[in-house]
C-alpha cells in the first residue's frame, strides 16, 4: 500500500516551497467591476459562412474593444473566443466602454451583434492576473442572459454611479449560481 502524501510532500519540491513561504502572497482580496462581452451566434455562422468570415469578424470585434477599453482605462483580462472578459477598477469606464463596444458593434453592421453582462463586487485576485469570485461569475452568467445588443447589470450594482448610460428595468430574474432572484437592468447609451 502507498501513503497518501502529507503537508508539503504532497505538492514536491519549489511548488511546496512557494505554498508555505508567507512571503509570496497568492491571493488578495480587491474590489473590482467585471464584465464579459460575447458575440451572439457566432457558432452557427461560422457553421454557414466559414472560418475565414469569422476570423474577419473577430478580428473587427477585437480591435473594437481593445480600442475602446484602452481609451477608458479599462483591462481586458481575457479573450474568450467569440468574447472577452473585462476588468475596471471603477464601475463607471467599464460600463462606459461597454455601452460603446455594442454601439460600435451595432453601428458597424456586423452580422453578429454583441450581448454583456456588467457587475461590481469583491473578489479574490490570484497571483495579480486572476479573478475569481461571485462577481466574475455574476458577470459571465448575465451575459449568458443577455438577449442580442443587450446589456445587462444588476440594479443595485448601478443606482450610485456616476455616468450618464441609461438603465431600463429589465425584470426580477433567478440566476444560476444565486440563491434569490434578482432586479436586472438593461443598460443602453
Amino acid at each position: 500500500m502507498i501513503a497518501e502524501p502529507t503537508g508539503s510532500d504532497r505538492y514536491g519540491g519549489a511548488m511546496a516551497d512557494v505554498l508555505h513561504d508567507a512571503s509570496h502572497p497568492r491571493a488578495t482580496r480587491v474590489e473590482r467591476s467585471f464584465a464579459f462581452v460575447d458575440l451572439s451566434g457566432f457558432t452557427r455562422f461560422t457553421d454557414v459562412q466559414g472560418d475565414d468570415e469569422a476570423v474577419d469578424i473577430l478580428s473587427a470585434f477585437r480591435a473594437v474593444v481593445r480600442g475602446v477599453a484602452s481609451t477608458h482605462g479599462v483591462r481586458i483580462a481575457k479573450w474568450l473566443g467569440d468574447g472577452a472578459m473585462l476588468v475596471g477598477v471603477e464601475p463607471e469606464p467599464l460600463l462606459e466602454a461597454l455601452v460603446e463596444i455594442e454601439g460600435l458593434i451595432t453601428d458597424s453592421g456586423s452580422p453578429l451583434p454583441l450581448r454583456a453582462g456588467f457587475t461590481t463586487g469583491p473578489v479574490i485576485l490570484i497571483d495579480g492576473d486572476d479573478y475569481v469570485g461571485h462577481a466574475v461569475n455574476l458577470a459571465a452568467r448575465l451575459c449568458a442572459a443577455a438577449e442580442p445588443r443587450q446589456v445587462l447589470a444588476i440594479a443595485d450594482d448601478i443606482v450610485h454611479l456616476y455616468t450618464d448610460i441609461v438603465s431600463v428595468p429589465a425584470g426580477r430574474r433567478e440566476i444560476p449560481g444565486v440563491e434569490d432572484p434578482v432586479d436586472v437592468v438593461a443598460i443602453r447609451r
